[in-house]
């Protein structure tokens, strides 16, 4: 018999990108998921990439461990045919927000963002971003 390689379930694929984008927005590396696990960052690894399956009482395990709800990790979670839950949250217009944060680039812009703490200085920048993109666009 020839050996098929089995394709990750979508909602395993997506749980673990959700455990890595909440993992990253606390600063936590992938060793030290692990060691609070008591597994490898291998095991991490395949976790994240939904090669592996996380069960319920290691979700919960590291629902405690990255202090979020169980429910984080499914927010915009696809349904069984591929397409994304409209119950759990609004998946079409938080898409970019989790693709945003899962990005080192975006990881370092909202943790330098959210310490400028004068609010006519956020609003500069908000203003300088969209004035980039829009010359980087108009470029183009």
């Amino acid at each position: 018999m020839a050996e098929t390689k089995r394709k990750p379930n979508p909602i395993d694929v997506h749980v673990g990108s959700r455990v890595r984008l909440r993992r990253t927005m606390q600063g936590m590396s992938q060793e030290k998921l692990g060691e609070h696990l008591g597994i490898t960052f291998q095991q991490i690894q395949k976790y994240e990439k939904g090669a592996n399956r996380i069960g319920a009482s290691r979700l919960q395990q590291i629902s405690t461990i990255l202090s979020t709800p169980i429910s984080f990790f499914f927010e915009g979670a696809p349904d069984p045919q591929g397409h994304a839950t409209a119950g759990l949250a609004e998946a079409a217009s938080t898409n970019y927000v989790v693709d945003f944060l899962s990005s080192s680039e975006g990881l370092q812009l909202n943790k330098a963002f959210v310490r400028v703490k004068d609010p006519k200085v956020r609003r500069k920048l908000v203003e300088l971003i969209k004035t980039l993109a829009a010359t980087s666009e108009s470029d183009t």
